[in-house]
This record gives structure tokens, sequence and C-alpha cells, in this order.
């Protein structure tokens, strides 16, 4: 599917309206992505990879039984074309084929396919053979919410349950440099709790101050940081303003950092149900950028996972290449 940049009646191209589109756009300009996708043997996952590879955003590399991802594309009408496949008999093989060739340089990405997350993620943390970094991991979710004029970040909501304060500076680094790295220029990030005031009751009020603390610091960059504020303040200009709260951040958040994975989840799944927001999900603080698709996510959402992850890894290839001069 080509939503952004059709053809009109008239033969001009169009420009791309929604914040997926504007993604996508961008990615599908660029260079696609080398991307190892564990264990696609299924319609949604299978087909998810190969919708990626055909607007140009990757070049897979399939993980997985052979003979049950051919089965997969032939039932459901997909072309693997000349797509590489690697021979592995069961998900769990699949998983630690797929990061030990990230590991050799084969792949830019990492993409989930129909294995569990926690099979794939118990591969990527494993201390000898993972993909561990300095960095805590933790995950993205990239919302596009209709009637919201920006794009929202929405951090953690996967990965970390009850992150302490360490957990939290790298949970609002990753988010801040994909931010950067896609080429959305200095993030708004809102600490979020249930108010605006620090208050010993409520310890997430406390966590926040100190993050914000950090970043005047230095030990968070590349961003304006503001918090605790309270969902309504965080993104409502309005709300922010009956509470006389005066900050570059408050009602202009773009990056939500929540206080533990429920009030994440909750938040995320709220917007996708009761809005229709789309959210695509990226996981960071690995090697590479890890694709982390649902059955139940859109095509869209599929497609803006990958060209967000294709769109990070052009940036970090850039970012190599200068470093190395």
């Amino acid at each position: 599917m080509r939503s952004a940049g059709d053809k009109t009646l008239g033969g001009a191209e169009t420009p791309p309206t929604s914040k997926y589109d504007r993604l996508i756009a961008a990615a599908r300009s660029g260079a696609p992505a080398l991307t190892i996708v564990a264990h696609p043997c299924d319609a949604a996952s299978l087909q998810g990879a190969l919708e990626a590879r055909d607007e140009g955003l990757i070049v897979p590399i399939l993980v997985g039984p052979q003979h049950r991802i051919r089965d997969v594309a032939q039932a459901q009408g997909l072309d693997l074309g000349a797509v590489e496949i690697v021979d592995m008999p069961h998900s769990h093989a699949s998983a630690a084929e797929a990061v030990k060739l990230v590991r050799e340089g084969r792949g830019e990405l990492l993409m989930k396919g129909s294995l569990h997350t926690d099979e794939l993620m118990r591969e990527v943390a494993a201390g000898a053979t993972g993909l561990r970094t300095e960095r805590r991991i933790s995950h993205v979710f990239i919302m596009d919410v209709p009637g919201h004029a920006e794009t929202l970040f929405i951090t953690d909501a996967a990965i970390n349950i009850f992150p302490d304060l360490d957990a939290k500076r790298d949970i609002v680094q990753n988010a801040v440099d994909l931010w950067a790295g896609i080429g959305l220029g200095v993030p708004r990030v809102a600490i979020l709790s249930a108010v605006e005031t620090v208050t010993t009751k409520i310890p997430t009020t406390l966590e926040a101050a100190a993050l914000c603390k950090m970043a005047d610091r230095g030990q968070i960059t590349g961003a304006l940081v503001d918090g605790p504020l309270a969902f309504d303040n965080a993104i409502s200009p309005e709300a922010a303003a009956i509470k006389g709260i005066v900050s570059p951040v408050a009602g202009h958040a773009q990056i939500l950092v929540v206080p533990d994975l429920e009030a994440g989840n909750m938040l995320a799944k709220n917007l996708t149900f009761l809005s229709r927001a789309d959210a695509a999900g990226i996981v960071l603080g690995a090697r590479v950028p890890i694709i982390l698709t649902s059955r139940a996510d859109s095509v869209r959402a599929r497609l803006a996972s990958c060209a967000v992850a294709a769109l990070y890894a052009a940036a970090r290839r850039h970012a190599a290449s200068a470093a190395a001069v």
C-alpha cells in the first residue's frame, strides 16, 4: 500500500498528510535497512515483513522453519521472491539464530515474528550471547492519535515493570535519542504522575523531579524535560494554563514517560481503543533497534514500526560513518 505520495488525478503527487505517512515517506526515501526477522511463521508477521520490503523500508532475512514459512506464503498468496531464508527447526532456535546474525553484523534491525516477545527478548538479554549494551533496554510506543497534531511517544509500556530512577534515566534517553534520530528535532519530554506537584505521598513525583534535575546536570541530554506533570497538563495547553504551569513542555509534550508499565500499557491501549490511535512499537537500548509488532496491529502501524526503525538505523549508520572519518 502506498498511501503517502499517491498520484492525484492531475498527475501531481500529493504530500503525505498523516503522521505515519510522513514517517513512512521519509524512510522510503533512504536505503532500506537489512533486517533479521525472527520466526515469521504466521500470516500477520510474514505479511508485515514482506509489506515493509515492498514499501522499500527493509530488506528482510527470514529466520525460521523454511517449510512453515513457505506454506504460510503459499496459503496467503504472498510473494517471497528472492528473500533469504535461514532454516531453523523451532521458535527458540529461530530467536537464538536471529540474535546471532545481528551480533555477526548481518543485520541493522531485528524484527519479531510469530514467537512470544519473552522468547525473543530472553535471547536479546542473554549476557554472553545477546545484544545488551550499557543502556537499559526499553520500549517506545509511537502513537498516531486522531485529532492530535503531533506524534506522541509513550515509554515504557512493555518492558520495564517498575523501573527505578536509574532505569528511568535510560528510558528517557532512549526515547530522546530515537526522536532526534528519526529527524523530529529536540523533543519536549513530560515525566508523568497523578499530579503536577512534588509530594512524598506519591513517590513517582520525587522521581520526576530528580529526572528533571538530571537533565539540568547533563545526565539526560538532547531534550526539554519537565515533571511531574499529570497527563492533561502534559498534552493540553488549556489544562496547563488553568493550573498556572509555565513551562515549554506543559501542554505541548511529545514524549510521555509513564511511572510504570501498568500505567503506560493502560494509557497506550486507551488511546488505541477509545481514540482509534495507531501504535507502532520499537525496543531500544540493545545493539540494534528491535521492531515489535502484534497480530492486532494495523497495516499502517506495522509499516510505521519498520519506518521508524529504518530511519533510526540510517541515523546510526551515518553517525558511525562520521565517527570513522
